[in-house]
């Protein structure tokens, strides 16, 4: 008798065993997800206004304009005043999307304006200011309305080699979302 109670023992449990071993093989889930993705407006900047430095005496030194469009000299003496030719930082206009925050930056560190004899000088130092941000650097952020505006200024070297005349060359700023 003990040897059918073991048996029928040892049947049950590898009956038990094989039905809960096929239970968990045939016993599925699933769960769905949902896919998403968002659409923004493409950053893009347009040009307001040139920067402007104005007239200056022939010298050796530098003549900065500031973001505010502010001048100021490293030699007074090359300071004729504005004879005419206001100073001025140079304006973009951003727009893109709402609140979403941006890198400026400047296609060179420095870059070269000539005179129609092909005399140069250097433009270099260039500096950002994003008015939504109210402050200057590198980044700005759009408003809620989508739009900044930033101002540029940079730093002209003379080297007392200069002619009279009037020299022109292009800077590029470049935006792009953070």
């Amino acid at each position: 008798m003990k040897k059918i109670i073991i048996s029928l023992f040892v049947i049950g449990m590898i009956t038990g065993l094989s039905n809960n071993l096929v239970a968990q093989t045939t016993n599925t889930d699933n769960a769905s997800a949902t896919a998403y993705a968002t659409i923004v407006a493409p950053i893009a900047i347009e040009k307001s206004a040139d920067l402007q430095f104005g007239t200056m005496i022939k010298g050796t030194g530098t003549v900065t304009v500031a973001t505010t469009g502010v001048r100021t000299f490293s030699v007074d003496a090359m300071n004729p005043g504005d004879q005419g030719v206001t100073p001025a930082a140079a304006v973009f206009s951003i727009t893109g999307e709402a609140s979403y925050t941006y890198s400026i930056a400047f296609s060179e560190a420095s870059i070269t304006i000539t005179n129609a004899g092909s005399q140069e000088m250097e433009v270099g130092t260039f500096v950002a200011y994003s008015l939504t941000d109210d402050a200057t650097g590198t980044t700005g952020t759009l408003s809620g309305g989508g739009t900044d505006t930033v101002k540029v200024g940079a730093t002209l070297t003379l080297d007392n080699d200069e002619t009279a005349g009037e020299y022109t060359g292009s800077f590029t700023v470049t935006v792009a979302y953070n």
